[in-house]
């Protein structure tokens, strides 16, 4: 019996102590636990909310990069048409020039001909004449009782 009056007089001591830590624990999830956990949540959704948002940018970010490239592409796809039509231009007035020079050649060439034709024509008929004047001349001088 003795013990059971110890476990009496202890139960009856610890009660103050029980009273108080059930009291603290209250008091802690009302005054502490549950305004941690709110604050926590919302920190929580204000994290996924900004990862959200921060993937929707990236998104942005990587179709505003895919118009620009499509853009860049565009424009050096022009650039390189412009640059083809600018070489044919200087192509084909290239051409021009050099059909015009060679027409020009040619024109030369031609008259060069003629006049060489008709220097040739000249000599001959001078060579003939003078073949004949020589002619005339050997036999007088070979012949001499022919006149010249």
């Amino acid at each position: 019996m003795d013990i059971l009056q110890q476990l009496g007089e202890l139960v009856l001591g610890s009660l103050p102590t029980v009273a108080f830590f059930l009291l603290t624990v209250v008091l802690y999830t009302y005054l502490v636990h549950h305004p941690l956990r709110s604050v926590l949540a919302e920190r929580h959704g204000r994290t996924v909310g900004a990862v959200e948002k921060a993937k929707a940018a990236i998104a942005a970010a990587e179709a505003k990069t895919a118009e620009y490239e499509g853009r860049l592409r565009l424009a050096r796809h022009d650039i390189s048409l412009a640059r083809e039509h600018r070489v044919q231009q200087w192509n084909a007035e290239r051409d021009q020039v050099l059909a015009g020079a060679r027409e020009r050649a040619q024109m030369k060439v031609k008259t060069a001909k003629l006049e060489l034709e008709q220097g040739a024509h000249e000599a001959r008929q001078q060579i003939e004449k003078s073949a004949d004047e020589l002619g005339n001349r050997v036999l007088a001088a070979v012949l001499p009782g022919r006149p010249a």
